[in-house]
């Protein structure tokens, strides 16, 4: 028999990937409240006491859907081949590979809503626990050997990154095609970035 490859999924894992995928079909149709652990049973092929196997309850199973479909997975090699001689550079490098990983998963941003507006963020903590390790180096290794940043402490600067990525989403979502949009500069992201860098209010120097 041939030997089991270590990266190869186990059944129970395939079922759980399958569950998840279920799920999140049925939440982007439906709402999460209207979607019941039996439809998910059902799209994902299982008997109802199949789903209770890998999930207690619907909020555990879409606890995990928040963690498993987090886009850091696919944000941070991203985030890790992004170049740049500055940090200027190497932001704005990242801010792209990162958004484009964000728009190829628009779904990720459903859910969060949900998470925010159902749930009042309450399994934020179980994510940052799961995230955090991963993407904070990259951050404690840019304070550490870049001099010009203003910003010394390396959680600061991943949430402000990361909080001006979001926010550039959201209202790109909401102003991009817009009669507003056409009156933005030809490259937004570039014209937002450089209010994350230097603000709205000249130097005295400019």
């Amino acid at each position: 028999m041939p030997v089991k490859e270590k990266d190869t999924p186990t059944k129970g894992e395939t079922t759980r990937i399958a569950i998840e995928d279920a799920a999140v079909t049925l939440f982007m149709e439906h709402g999460y409240h209207a979607t019941s652990m039996r439809q998910i049973a059902e799209q994902a092929g299982l008997a109802l006491g199949g789903i209770y196997n890998h999930f207690s309850s619907k909020e555990e199973l879409f606890e995990a859907i928040i963690i498993d479909k987090h886009p850091y997975k696919r944000v941070l090699p991203a985030l890790l081949a992004a170049q740049g001689n500055t940090v200027e550079d190497f932001l704005r490098s990242a801010a792209r590979l990162a958004l484009t990983e964000l728009k190829s998963q628009p779904y990720y941003m459903n859910l969060m809503f949900i998470e925010f507006v159902e749930f009042k963020g309450k399994h934020g903590a179980s994510m940052l626990l799961e995230i955090a390790p991963k993407v904070l180096p990259v951050f404690e290794k840019l304070v550490k050997g870049r001099k010009e940043l203003r910003i010394t402490n390396p959680v600061m600067l991943l949430r402000s990154f990361f909080g001006m990525l979001i926010s550039f989403f959201l209202t790109d979502m909401i102003m991009g095609n817009s009669h507003l949009g056409k009156l933005m500069p030809k490259d937004p992201l570039d014209a937002y970035m450089d209010i994350y860098f230097h603000g709205i209010i000249r130097g005295k120097d400019e």
